[in-house]
């Protein structure tokens, strides 16, 4: 069966609120918050969310990157659930590029991250892991992260020109 959650939307106090850290990986709370995540972000066209964003403060992300309406370019992952996760920047070396969010539709702005990070997180059988990312998928786990940690990505938008509508975003990419 599947539970598809409404995303909370950018304004609900939860994406403003630190999410909690999951203390017992295999209760049947995280196993359907898990389940609850995976349902939500097939449903979308987007490559990533995070508990909050279906109001639930739980440190439980999944990031999902593939290709789509809304991101042609991504490069295609197997979906990753990450409870509790952290990351380090391997450089000071950041980049702008486009973000968008399922909590705050029909927006686009250029937001700097870390191109290269390590990742820790323990997987769905408490499995701690540690990777590396690069480029996009780094990206999507950095916007994934900061939803843990109460900010959304308009957060970290240097320059409020930087902000775009969604319709003038994909006519600046499609030109």
């Amino acid at each position: 069966m599947t539970h598809i959650c409404e995303i909370a939307q950018l304004g609900n106090p939860i994406l403003r609120r630190p999410a909690e850290i999951i203390t017992d990986i295999n209760s049947s709370e995280t196993q359907d918050i898990i389940k609850a995540l995976q349902d939500t972000l097939a449903s979308t066209q987007g490559v990533g969310i995070a508990a909050p964003q279906i109001s639930l403060s739980k440190q439980i992300i999944i990031i999902a990157s593939r290709p789509s309406a809304r991101y042609p370019n991504a490069p295609l992952m197997t979906p990753t659930v990450m409870i509790n996760p952290s990351f380090q920047a391997l450089s000071n070396e950041k980049e702008k590029d486009w973000e968008g969010c399922l909590s705050i539709p029909g927006i686009r702005a250029l937001v700097p991250r870390y191109k290269n990070i390590l990742v820790s997180y323990s997987d769905t059988n408490g499995i701690l892991v540690e990777t590396k990312f690069e480029g996009f998928v780094a990206r999507i786990f950095q916007h994934e992260f900061d939803h843990l940690n109460s900010k959304v990505y308009l957060d970290s938008v240097e320059d409020n020109q930087d902000i775009f509508s969604e319709s003038e975003y994909f006519k600046l990419i499609n030109t």
